[in-house]
């Protein structure tokens, strides 16, 4: 199973030049991937764009026909033209798919700094060994606060599922059929959750992330140090020649659920596309 996590700045390179053609080819000369999940997709907001709003989502369905599309707008607002500009996260896959949730991550307000509304998307895939949640998130960048509630958030969610799953899954109820809102439908505990971070290794919101969730519920697991134990992660910005930021760090991951560990294959960092402001981050798991 073959997964992608990208921050493609809605389609802009490190040369400034917004053009989602060329992050498609990019992706495409990547490799052959289940599951692609990218932050920063545009639909609207024209000022990003060159002056033309773009559904990227349309975009990428159209190149990727095989794949089933799932967006997430954490940003979803009046385009002044009578429709809607939305600005989130976009999952891709062409494994079948069960249940999508859109969780909205906190955002306690902090006077003088900025912050835009964030999400996670998670798609319930049918991988080889069992149905997996793939969890499509990017947290605030300018805010340490709401990095630390978000990632709570996503302590919460994997808590909800390893308990649900002790409980033997989902009850149904009013004897739902299959075509009822309240049929069960698998949510398994074995999760990836990856994205933009925006925090680097040995950070607070690094250690919180992988720490221990409760007694009974372990914590996410870097699947680079699963990997690679000791060796420093690979640089995810700061690359090839992009305005921001002024130095090389990583700041994009892939983390699974401890049940996931031992089947992490791979884990790599693709630092020459300049596609991006980002670097693409691939895991491979057996």
């Amino acid at each position: 199973m073959k997964l992608l996590s990208w921050n493609i700045q809605w389609g802009r390179g490190a040369d400034g030049v917004v053009d989602l053609g060329r992050t498609i080819s990019a992706i495409r000369t990547l490799g052959d991937f289940d599951v692609m999940c990218l932050q920063e997709v545009a639909v609207g907001f024209a000022g990003l764009q060159g002056g033309v709003p773009i559904d990227e989502v349309a975009v990428f369905a159209e190149a990727f026909p095989a794949y089933s599309v799932h967006f997430a707008g954490g940003v979803d607002v009046p385009d002044g033209a009578g429709g809607r500009s939305r600005f989130g996260n976009l999952t891709l896959s062409r494994l079948p798919v069960g249940q999508v949730f859109r969780h909205s991550l906190p955002r306690p307000p902090e006077e003088g700094v900025p912050s835009m509304p964030r999400v996670c998307l998670e798609v319930i895939v049918e991988g080889p060994n069992g149905p997996v949640r793939v969890m499509n998130t990017h947290l605030e960048y300018y805010s340490r606060i709401q990095r630390m509630t978000q990632i709570a958030a996503l302590h919460t969610l994997q808590s909800d599922a390893v308990r649900l799953a002790d409980m033997g899954g989902q009850v149904a109820g009013h004897n739902a059929k299959v075509d009822s809102p309240f049929a069960v439908w698998p949510r398994p505990s074995s999760a990836v959750v990856c994205g933009d971070f925006n925090c680097e290794p040995g950070s607070p919101e690094y250690y919180r992330m992988t720490a221990p969730i409760s007694a009974d519920v372990s914590g996410w697991e870097d699947a680079w140090n699963a990997c690679y134990s000791e060796i420093p992660h690979l640089s995810t910005v700061g690359l090839n020649g992009a305005e921001w930021p002024d130095r090389t760090y990583c700041c994009d991951y892939f983390f699974v659920s401890a049940d996931l560990v031992d089947r992490v294959e791979a884990v790599a960092v693709d630092q020459a596309t300049a596609a991006s402001d980002h670097q693409p981050v691939m895991l491979t798991l057996v």
